[in-house]
């Protein structure tokens, strides 16, 4: 009883407890950034390199789903070195499709950042007469409205076929309203001393962080309800069956003592633990046209397990209810 109630439990378990054999492999390239890099070296004052940023953001992420094995940055890292792929190969699904079958991974993801950085708006601040802000404008002052946006594209490419199986947009986007005098202000970042990691607690608090969050969020969700979309790894061909063993005839040489020798051994195929059935050849017919033996009769006298073998002989312990003779022949059992 208890044994059945133990096997219920595991069954249970396994049914419950995601099976890794069943996630996709995959990586994630850097995104590329070109169409924002004006907006990115405005915003932090420099360029960074903010694509890598995201596709280590989007690696935690896809982790903590726990829909892909993700496939550790270093080995991409040096693939990519290996192979001499620039950054404007970042988003090539061709490219991608040739790092991912070298690694090994099932899908490769690639991506682009299409927006980053202030949508600003101010409203009113003129000198005199009615503005928007309350109605009227009070000398330099107004309303300024500060849009941080940041929107990513990323795309789930096959290996095999290097078609895009599936794309997925995130878009973060923070606002924040304040009074302005004569037209001052900021980016919300305060890195500073070019430290830039977005991985930090200061870029996470920050406006920027924020949606850069957001977007990175979207996507893996968007990504994790896509993986069944890569097709499973091709099954591994079976083996090819063993060969046969090569035919046997050979004879008992002698029969003396419980260990029985024989003619055949090693070279012949012959290994310790064979099994050999010993027949005694008796009447032999012929054609009366030709004089071509056409069959001999055998007589079965038992079998014998191979216990030593050399290159030319064998030993073997015999069993059956006949006696073994020399000159009897050892022949495989016919396979079926």
């Amino acid at each position: 009883m208890l044994n059945k109630f133990a096997v219920f439990i595991l069954g249970l378990l396994f049914a419950v407890l995601p099976s890794t054999a069943q996630k996709r492999k995959v990586t994630v390239m850097d995104f590329g950034y070109a169409t924002v890099r004006t907006q990115v070296q405005a915003y932090f004052g420099t360029d960074q390199d903010i694509g890598k940023g995201i596709s280590d953001l989007l690696i935690a992420q896809l982790v903590d789903g726990g829909d892909y094995r993700v496939i550790e940055r270093s080995a991409l890292d040096k693939i990519i070195k290996e192979q001499n792929f620039s950054n404007s190969d970042r988003a090539n699904p061709a490219t991608a499709a040739k790092i991912g079958g070298l690694l090994g991974v099932d899908a490769m993801i690639i991506g682009d950042i299409t927006a980053f950085g202030n949508d600003d708006k101010h409203y009113g601040g003129s000198s005199a007469g009615c503005a928007v802000w309350h109605g009227c404008g009070v000398g330099g002052l107004g309303i300024s409205k500060k849009k941080v946006i940041v929107e990513i594209t990323a795309r789930m490419v096959d290996v095999n076929t290097g078609e895009i199986l599936a794309s997925v947009t995130g878009r973060g986007e923070v606002e924040k309203s304040g009074v302005t005098g004569g037209g001052g202000g900021g980016n919300g970042w305060s890195g500073g001393g070019g430290q830039f990691d977005m991985g930090s607690t200061n870029f996470q608090q920050s406006s920027i962080g924020q949606a850069t969050k957001q977007s990175v969020a979207q996507v893996a969700t968007g990504l994790d309800s896509k993986a069944s979309l890569i097709p499973p790894p091709a099954a591994a061909a079976a083996p090819p069956p063993p060969p046969p063993p090569p035919p046997l005839d050979g004879v008992i040489a002698d029969a003396s003592t419980a260990d029985i020798i024989l003619n055949v051994g090693s070279k012949d195929g012959i290994k310790i633990g064979d099994s050999l059935n010993v027949v005694r050849e008796g009447k032999v017919i012929k054609d009366p046209v030709t004089g071509k033996v056409l069959r001999t009769i055998e007589t079965p006298i038992g079998t014998l397990s191979v216990t030593s073998v050399d290159p030319d002989s064998s030993v073997a312990k015999f069993t059956g209810t006949g006696k073994p003779q020399v000159g009897d022949h050892v022949k495989r059992p016919p396979t079926s």
